[in-house]
């Protein structure tokens, strides 16, 4: 039986979400893929937990220096990066996930500052390296993306993309269309739920959408694109007498980022844009996620997922797991 050996960066709630899930399933591992799967570090922002031999639960929430060679220490044969995001810097993800692909460690990432900030750089190193760069987890988590583009229509050329890729921009807008309330209103109740940021500017602005579209332009459509070569909006401006001749009209408003194929290359942003009732987009309410792929062999391809919790993000890191587990 291999063993592999996990080291997790960011232990908020993706991350602990990442290592129950590893905990639970041990076992399936051991069955499907022949692999004794341990989580061997831990890393916060300035305490760690390392054990190289694995880390029981009772052991998550220890808090020691960080040694000064995280993965080496917890001999990491892969990285779970699930620190926070920042894409104009890369924020700290991006150096662990350069120090992980430079040592010859597989990574999976969860947070896009680092994608966003220096995607191609990282991909080369993974492919210099031969190791592999997941990236499920930080391109809409639950809503299957960048397997969609890179295995489901691999045999296709993809002419266009639409996608709902953040989930809290939609739920503000569905609470202003069905509850007749204004952006603020619909705001401060999903700030009280716990569902949006005290600053909720990445999502409100189309910032987080626009990360998630660059990564999956530049990885699935091997693109080479910067947030500059993006035109960026959000639902900021949305009054309520804009919802209420949405609602006249039979419209569903929805916050979308978009690419298309053009003669010099991709024509891609984050806009507004309003469905009729009969479009798939204008179900896709509250929460929900989707993405629109038309194709050239294949027609239209249109897939929602409602799931936005730290369970079903850590879900899709451990799928890249499984993909990394099941290649060697």
């Amino acid at each position: 039986m291999r063993r592999w050996n996990i080291a997790v960066t960011g232990f908020g709630g993706v991350g602990r979400a990442v290592a129950e899930q590893l905990a639970n399933r041990r076992a399936r591992y051991a069955a499907r893929y022949g692999a004794d799967v341990r989580l061997t570090g831990l890393r916060r922002s300035k305490s760690a937990a390392v054990d190289p031999d694995g880390l029981g639960r009772g052991d998550w929430d220890r808090s020691a220096p960080p040694p000064e060679d995280f993965l080496d220490a917890a001999q990491a044969h892969v990285l779970i990066e699930a620190g926070p995001s920042d894409f104009r810097t890369g924020g700290p993800g991006l150096g662990y996930m350069r120090a992980a692909l430079s040592s010859g460690r597989h990574v999976i990432a969860v947070s896009k500052g680092a994608l966003v900030h220096d995607g191609p750089g990282l991909r080369e190193l993974a492919a210099r390296h031969g190791v592999r760069l997941k990236i499920s987890g930080a391109a809409a988590a639950a809503l299957p993306t960048i397997d969609l583009i890179e295995h489901d229509l691999a045999g296709c050329e993809i002419v266009s993309i639409e996608g709902i890729l953040n989930a809290t921009s939609n739920h503000l807008l569905t609470e202003m269309m069905e509850r007749d309330v204004t952006l603020g209103e619909a705001l401060a109740a999903a700030q009280g739920a716990g569902f949006a940021e005290a600053d909720p500017s990445l999502d409100v602005d189309g910032w987080d959408a626009a990360s998630k579209l660059l990564i999956l332009l530049n990885f699935g459509l091997g693109a080479s694109l910067t947030m500059t070569d993006l035109s960026v909006g959000g639902v900021g401006h949305v009054e309520l007498d804009d919802v209420r001749r949405w609602r006249d009209a039979g419209l569903s408003p929805r916050l979308v980022a978009h690419a298309r194929r053009a003669s010099d290359g991709l024509a891609a942003g984050v806009e507004l844009r309003t469905y009729p009732a009969s479009d798939l987009f204008a179900l896709a309410r509250g929460k929900t996620k989707a993405i629109r792929i038309a194709t050239d062999a294949v027609g239209e391809l249109v897939v929602s997922s409602c799931a936005s919790e730290p369970a079903a993000t850590a879900a899709a890191a451990l799928k890249d797991l499984e993909h990394i587990l099941a290649t060697g």
